[in-house]
């Protein structure tokens, strides 16, 4: 649910922290105090378009954040398998910043994209205005409510039709492949076969590269390698010359013939015996390596027309000997298909006959079931509508099919009403009225209430159009779902301030020469009080008061039962 909603320097508002509980949560304020700009800025966090007009003047930039705390296990897996994974203890914070020319993201301190932040907060939150935000007024929509209401009763259906329309795909891509013509097939098979061959001619081996660039840098390198092993072979025993060898027999010597008159002596004795015998093996070793050094142009020549026709290989099959035979691998594959044209497109459309009878089969029994649960929740949809002073309705699902399969069936669910007497159902899209919608929505959200996942939900005007007994019946409607989500809600209504678990007071003061937008949780007689002034206006009168005090008293009573 969401616990925090932060904002700074956004419009009127200068600085805010707004604690929502669980339940029913009411904001209520005077006309332009700012109630808008409360929804506006959930809203921006949520990734709506926004112009940075709206940073407050005078300011630098702007920022929302709102906190959640996510409880559900398995709303938490999905949230990781999208790539939130920091959740310590199911918290999620999602911060936008607005400055001059443009906004910064983040879910959790990372930077985010829009897309990435829709669909995550797809999850864990639900905004109702007239005419924004109501997913009721897309029919796409209309078959995920009918499947949350179905819910365990289709879901292993729904998951083998899934399977099977994948398979189903996998192979119409295949068949897709084939779509060629003698002709075209032809020159498909010539290329392949001059590239399988070429490949082939290689005769390569694992590694092969590998180990000729480092022979290849060595004979390259070759002559400077004996210029300089030569070098050290002279310097060490060269006789014709001062070589260090002779350095240190002379060393050795010079020793010798004092040795007898201090035996301290006999350590640096012994270290310059080793140095000759080092210097020794060392010249030997030389003289061994210069012996066996190769220099056959010839061999180089062959060495580096090998590199050289590899090269050429990687930059057309792959960047390393793998994937050069890969390559060939699957070439060798499409070469055998092709080979095959006729046989395998056959086997290939008689799988496609199959999987379609079978996809047939599967959206066949799903449909049905669809439609045996769509009876009973139209039925429960049209009562609800009923208990919300629409006097005289018409509901239903509307059923198509699709010419195509989906992962999700072949149905196409739409929902239609009428209100009037006398008028045909339509699609909810086509009614006017912004109160009308609210209040459907209103219905069918009470009625899948234990069903619908989305954590909060949060109405915006959901009493337009509305008074007297229907403002009662929405307000024992939003009671029922409070039971179930948490509920956010901005009314003009004291029927409907009056059931609040937890209830705001929106204000717009003048401080220090500046408008601010502030708000506020109100307890105990503050709340009577805002429901005196939504029942009575700008005066409020000991009669007011005692019906505000008794509406809240009924609520609570309503509440409880």
């Amino acid at each position: 649910m969401l616990i925090n909603l932060h904002v700074k320097n956004l419009a009127l508002i200068e600085e805010i922290d707004v604690n929502f509980k669980n339940g029913f949560n009411v904001l209520t304020g005077e006309t332009g105090a700012g109630k808008s700009i409360i929804i506006g800025s959930i809203n921006i966090a949520l990734g709506a378009k926004v112009n940075t007009d709206i940073i407050r003047n005078g300011a630098d930039y702007a920022l929302v954040e709102l906190e959640f705390l996510i409880e559900d296990k398995d709303k938490l897996e999905v949230l990781k398998e999208m790539g939130i994974t920091d959740l310590e203890e199911g918290q999620l914070f999602i911060t936008r910043k607005l400055m001059d020319g443009r906004t910064v993201t983040k879910i959790n301190g990372e930077n985010i994209t829009n897309t990435q932040l829709k669909k995550i907060t797809a999850l864990l939150i639900d905004i109702h205005g007239q005419h924004e935000h109501q997913s009721l007024l897309n029919e796409a929509k209309h078959i995920e409510i009918l499947d949350k209401y179905a819910k365990d009763d289709i879901l292993s259906l729904k998951q083998e039709i899934k399977m099977v329309y994948q398979e189903y795909t996998k192979l119409l891509s295949e068949l897709n492949d084939m779509s060629l013509d003698e002709k075209d097939m032809a020159k498909e098979i010539s290329f392949l076969k001059f590239e399988i061959n070429e490949i082939e001619e290689a005769a390569l081996l694992k590694d092969e590269d590998v180990e000729l660039e480092s022979e290849y840098k060595l004979l390259s390198n070759s002559k400077r390698i004996v210029s300089g092993v030569a070098s050290a072979q002279q310097s060490i025993a060269d006789y014709r010359g001062s070589s260090a060898i002779e350095a240190v027999g002379n060393a050795i010597k010079s020793i010798n013939s004092v040795i007898e008159f201090d035996e301290r002596l006999q350590n640096i004795l012994s270290q310059l015996n080793d140095a000759e015998a080092i210097l020794n093996d060392a010249g030997n070793d030389i003289a061994d390596y210069l012996s066996k050094m190769d220099l056959d142009e010839e061999h180089f020549a062959i060495i580096k027309d090998r590199i050289n026709l590899i090269n050429g290989l990687k930059a057309k099959y792959g960047q390393s000997i793998e994937e050069i035979l890969l390559y060939k691998q699957k070439c060798e594959e499409k070469y055998e298909k092709l080979n095959n044209y006729d046989e395998l497109k056959q086997a290939l459309n008689q799988k496609k006959l199959e999987l379609e009878n079978r996809l047939e089969d599967l959206c066949g029994k799903l449909s049905k079931q669809r439609k045996e649960v769509a009876l009973v929740l139209s039925k429960s949809i049209k009562e609800a509508l009923v208990e919300l002073n629409f006097l005289s309705v018409e509901f239903d699902l509307e059923f198509e099919k699709n010419d195509k399969y989906t992962a999700n069936g072949y149905d196409i669910v739409r929902f239609v009403i009428s209100t009037n007497p006398g008028e045909a159902k339509k699609p909810l899209s086509k009614i006017a009225s912004g109160g009308e919608i609210s209040r459907i929505m209103l219905a069918i959200k009470s009625v899948i209430a234990d069903k619908d996942e989305t954590d909060t939900l949060i109405f915006d005007e959901i009493d337009t159009g509305i008074s007297g007994r229907t403002a009662q019946m929405v307000s024992e409607k939003i009671n029922l779902i409070a039971k179930k989500h948490q509920v956010i809600c901005i009314t003009h209504l004291p029927q409907i301030a009056a059931m609040a678990d937890e209830h705001f007071l929106i204000e717009k003061q003048v401080l220090d020469n500046k408008t601010v937008t502030d708000i506020y949780a109100l307890k105990n007689e503050n709340i009577v009080n805002e429901l005196a002034r939504l029942i009575g206006g700008a005066k409020i009168t000991d009669a007011t008061l005692a019906s505000a005090k008794e509406m809240k008293e009924l609520a609570e009573q309503t509440k409880n039962n």
